[in-house]
């Protein structure tokens, strides 16, 4: 038999990232030169700026929020399904039971074809640099390649003291990527409760507070990838007016300078949350 679950409402969180380092997100090394770049970045095809894919956003989030709750990282690729709670997939009772109990898995998914599996809460959106960035940083006139600098890297033999240099693509720090979305989706009915996925939008920014203080891309312990969230801004949009609020930037709920003035009033943005959705 079908599930038989019902959107109840989407949460959107916007915000702009600024690299408070340098921040290096790999892209293809493809037709780099002999003496050019060892690691480049990933760049939007069309316009050659730099972008943070959603993918290594929410990525990011849950490997740090499976590390914070000491879960299993996700699945064994090609070894077999694991469930990220550490059920065997074989032990499909258990399974279930574990994926009920997980907050990151429900918001962050897991399998489609997972028969207790339901849908995935969180959608993470690819970030631009923002127009202005991007200005100053054709104006500067400093960077090393367009929109971005070159950090060199050396790696000391400890024995014979050799030297082992390489050159890193990075966006400067300052630089500001504008327009992050992510879309919190709150369902109900057949292993959905619209009061509890309310809830574990607490996990969402919980994730957000873990990739301020660690570190976004590669390069990390090594200074690169610090990023801070800003000018984040909460907005709802409920199943029973979905069509007559196409344009949730419209009215925000709140709107916070900081993740540090977010998670501040988390406890009254969720109630008012649930308000809205008369949860």
């Amino acid at each position: 038999m079908a599930k038989q679950i019902q959107l109840k409402g989407r949460v959107f969180l916007t915000f702009d990232i600024e690299a408070v380092t340098g921040l290096h997100i790999g892209g293809s090394d493809t037709g780099i030169e002999i003496g050019g770049v060892d690691k480049t970045v990933i760049r939007d095809p069309l316009t050659n700026y730099p972008y943070i894919p959603g993918s290594s956003l929410k990525g990011k989030m849950r490997s740090l929020l499976e590390k914070y709750h000491g879960l299993e990282q996700n699945q064994r690729i090609g070894q077999g399904y694991i469930h990220s709670c550490g059920a065997e997939e074989k032990d499909k009772e258990k399974a279930a039971q574990d994926y009920l109990n997980c907050d990151v898995c429900q918001v962050f998914g897991v399998p489609g074809e997972r028969d207790f599996a339901t849908p995935t809460r969180l959608v993470v959106r690819d970030v631009r640099l923002s127009n202005e960035s991007a200005k100053a940083l054709e104006q500067s006139g400093r960077t090393d390649l367009p929109y971005t600098e070159v950090k060199t890297e050396v790696s000391i033999d400890r024995v014979t003291s050799a030297a082992n240099p390489r050159q890193m693509e990075r966006v400067p720090a300052g630089t500001i990527f504008s327009g992050a979305e992510l879309v919190y989706s709150i369902y109900h009915g057949d292993g959905c409760n619209a009061a509890n996925d309310i809830e574990r939008l607490e996990t969402v920014l919980e994730g957000m507070q873990l990739v301020e203080d660690d570190y976004l891309g590669g390069l990390g312990s090594r200074g690169s990838g610090k990023v801070r969230f800003k000018n984040i801004k909460v907005f709802v949009r409920t199943r029973d007016k979905y069509l007559d609020e196409a344009q949730p930037e419209a009215e925000p709920l709140e709107t916070f300078a900081t993740l540090g003035a977010l998670l501040a009033r988390r406890a009254d943005i969720i109630a008012r949350i649930k308000q809205a959705l008369k949860v």
